[in-house]
């Protein structure tokens, strides 16, 4: 069948859906069962959706899933509606991000009232994500992995909680909200280097944690630099701790050459990020002005 046709099908459901939500309020019907009809009309409603998501409409398919989350309200069914609202979120996810962002707010809403957290923090990440890749709005994303951050960690999931904060990090640093983000990096990194599973990864939170002290001062990631060599000795071993001198001494001789270079060393190892190449950047702009890139 072409999508013509299955969009005529979602049609003629939703016409049928709104047939049986209208008999469920007469006055009869009220007497008789009016909830088993508009039972059946939520589940028409579903059926109308998935047609439409089929044929690919996907606004469609939102809007059908949204009549069948409002009717499982006013039956009082939570859980069921709040599926809904997330499965509508999806399909406008497609269309509409913003009809998708508030459609997902409906069903955290609606977890949060439950207690489900953990599926609320989940919900809260995807919303992040839609901020982050369709409408670019970074101050939005930060704030949505902080409360899924939060949400996480008052369900005592630490790990999912710290890859939230991380992204908040990340995004803070490049917003230069730099204190913010050491203050991350710093937890998570001593987080990390109580675990035998994360140790390895504790030298990359300090390394950018020094990165963005050395964007608000070189005293500041200087001092930074040692407190987390006494704290996670495996630190002074770690490359990323031999860069850091490197660059601290070449910005105290203000030598672009030998930052530079430090650089590309670095670089010829382990592959820099968009990230690490933004910060270095900035901290070697910081050495007479230099403008020009890093390799």
């Amino acid at each position: 069948m072409d999508n013509s046709g299955k969009e005529a099908e979602a049609m003629a459901l939703l016409a049928e859906a709104d047939r049986k939500v209208k008999n469920s309020q007469s006055f009869f019907s009220g007497l008789f069962g009016g909830s088993s009809k508009t039972e059946e009309a939520c589940e028409i409603y579903a059926r109308a959706a998935n047609m439409f998501k089929m044929a690919k409409n996907w606004s469609a398919a939102g809007n059908a899933f949204c009549q069948a989350a409002q009717l499982h309200l006013q039956l009082q069914n939570k859980h069921d509606a709040a599926t809904c609202f997330v499965d509508a979120g999806n399909a406008f996810k497609k269309a509409d991000p913003q009809e998708a962002i508030n459609c997902l707010m409906r069903a955290i809403e609606i977890y949060t009232d439950m207690g489900r957290f953990t599926i609320a923090a989940k919900h809260h990440i995807s919303i992040a994500e839609i901020y982050e890749t369709e409408l670019v709005d970074i101050e939005k994303a930060i704030a949505h992995y902080e409360q899924s951050a939060d949400y996480y960690k008052s369900e005592e999931s630490n790990s999912s909680a710290n890859k939230c904060l991380l992204k908040v990090a990340g995004y803070a640093a490049q917003l230069e909200q730099y204190q913010k983000a050491v203050d991350i990096y710093e937890q998570v990194g001593t987080t990390a280097m109580d675990s035998p599973l994360l140790k390895y990864s504790a030298k990359d939170y300090f390394f950018k944690a020094a990165l963005c002290h050395f964007c608000i001062d070189m005293l500041n990631a200087k001092i930074a630099v040692q407190k987390y060599e006494e704290l996670f000795p495996a630190f002074s071993d770690s490359r990323e701790c031999k860069l850091m001198k490197k660059l601290l001494d070449a910005h105290e001789e203000q030598n672009v050459d030998s930052y530079t270079e430090a650089v590309k060393e670095f670089d010829s190892i382990s592959r820099l990020d968009q990230w690490l190449t933004t910060m270095l950047l900035r901290i070697k702009k910081t050495i007479q002005g230099e403008e020009e890139d890093l390799r």
